[in-house]
């Protein structure tokens, strides 16, 4: 067994959601450090608690030897905005009882920063009770998001995020982040301290059956959550313009959502011809899927808050051998463009999304395949696995 502190992981989310979290943790727990999580009763992404899980006010479980202390969740919070907020408090509220309870024993906290910072609170509570050491890894850039969300920016509430988020990373002794970009905009808030820049790298594992097969021709697939920032509606209406040249060409769309239900009424109405929506599938499903794909396809809306982020998909796509259409602006697109692994399109502009499809079917295969070949390149050199979490260790665990 190492010698190094011993640390609680506090989280939105974590096992059995899909989240990154579980594949580090399960890596700590080879390793033999000594760790608990404290996280909510599992709800994501569909708002309701999972099958096997009771929301009581205060239970552990275990995710293989890990203990796992778990809490209530506010239900319904994907189709509520006013169920979201008040989530984020019910969370603050109940970290801070159980912390109250078990914190003594730890020494660190590791906060995994995936939605709300406000999560972050009983991590500094922590802190100021017990004199626990705080590492913050950010996925997620605050007060940005909250704006992003359709928050109005008035001055009352800007003055007031800007404080909490200042609050919040003034106490961490190290400050992780997923992007890059986050780099520069935390520095307003902390410019004394060092922020280091800890990329995600892909949870799936790509091994493909050759099981599936998609409808199309070429098929193009846009995977993962469907909600209003993932810009959907101009994608299958870009995709509506392109495939009256091209109606041997399929538009799929794998994955659940908010967004859902509103995206298949549009592609009904205006009559966008195939658009293959499949519903959500498992991880282990995904392999065959974007085997089955010719281009896949990575787009948020044209916000400035998405210019510096990198959904986690995107190194997912890496690992499949397949180009990447990046219907995106800002560090995503950038890094397409110079590593040549796909083409760009403006988020905004649906005529040029068009015009993206119409390109990639019109690309040599030979040329689709250099760029294949490059995205695997990328993804070993900026996102291996491994490399990263010796990265981390040494940071947390001081290895």
């Amino acid at each position: 067994m190492k010698k190094a502190k011993k640390t609680l992981v506090l989280g939105e989310a974590f096992y059995p959601e899909d989240f990154l979290i579980n594949d580090l943790v399960r890596e700590w727990e080879k390793d033999g450090y000594q760790f608990e999580v404290l996280t909510r009763t599992p709800s994501y992404p569909f708002g309701k608690v999972y099958e096997g899980y009771k929301n009581k006010i205060y239970q552990t479980t275990y995710f293989n030897t890990i203990k796992v202390h778990r809490f209530p969740v506010m239900q319904g919070y994907e189709r509520s905005t006013l169920i979201k907020v008040l989530n984020y408090f019910s969370f603050v509220f109940w970290s801070f009882w159980v912390v109250l309870f078990i914190g003594r024993r730890f020494e660190q906290v590791f906060i995994y920063q995936t939605g709300p910072l406000t999560l972050a609170t009983a991590g500094i509570l922590l802190k100021k009770m017990y004199g626990a050491e705080v590492v913050i890894w950010t996925q997620d850039l605050w007060p940005e998001t909250v704006y992003a969300y359709g928050f109005k920016k008035t001055k009352f509430l800007s003055f007031c995020l800007d404080r909490f988020v200042k609050w919040i990373y003034s106490n961490c002794d190290s400050i992780l982040v997923s992007c890059e970009g986050f780099v520069k905009r935390l520095h307003r808030y902390v410019p004394q301290k060092t922020i280091e820049f800890i990329p995600n790298w892909s949870l799936m594992e790509y091994n493909p059956t050759g099981k599936e097969k998609l409808p199309g021709e070429f098929n193009f697939t846009f995977a993962g959550n469907i909600g209003k920032v993932q810009n959907l509606e101009n994608i299958v209406r870009g995709f509506g313009k392109f495939v009256e040249e091209y109606p041997k060409s399929c538009l799929n769309i794998i994955g659940d959502g908010s967004f859902l239900k509103e995206l298949k009424h549009i592609v009904d109405t205006e009559g966008i011809r195939n658009v293959n929506m499949t519903g959500r599938k498992s991880l282990k499903e995904m392999s065959d899927y974007y085997q089955a794909s010719d281009v896949l396809i990575i787009s948020l809306k044209d916000v400035p808050l998405y210019k510096i982020m990198i959904p986690s998909k995107f190194q997912a796509y890496l690992t499949t051998h397949k180009p990447i259409y990046a219907i995106f602006k800002g560090e995503v697109s950038d890094l397409v463009r110079k590593n040549e692994i796909g083409l760009v399109a403006s988020p905004s502009d649906i005529g040029e999304i068009a015009q993206g499809f119409s390109d990639f079917v019109a690309l040599p295969e030979e040329e689709r395949k250099r760029m294949a070949d490059n995205a695997v390149e990328l993804s070993e050199k900026v996102f291996n696995k491994m490399r990263i979490i010796e990265k981390i260790n040494r940071i947390i665990w001081k290895k």
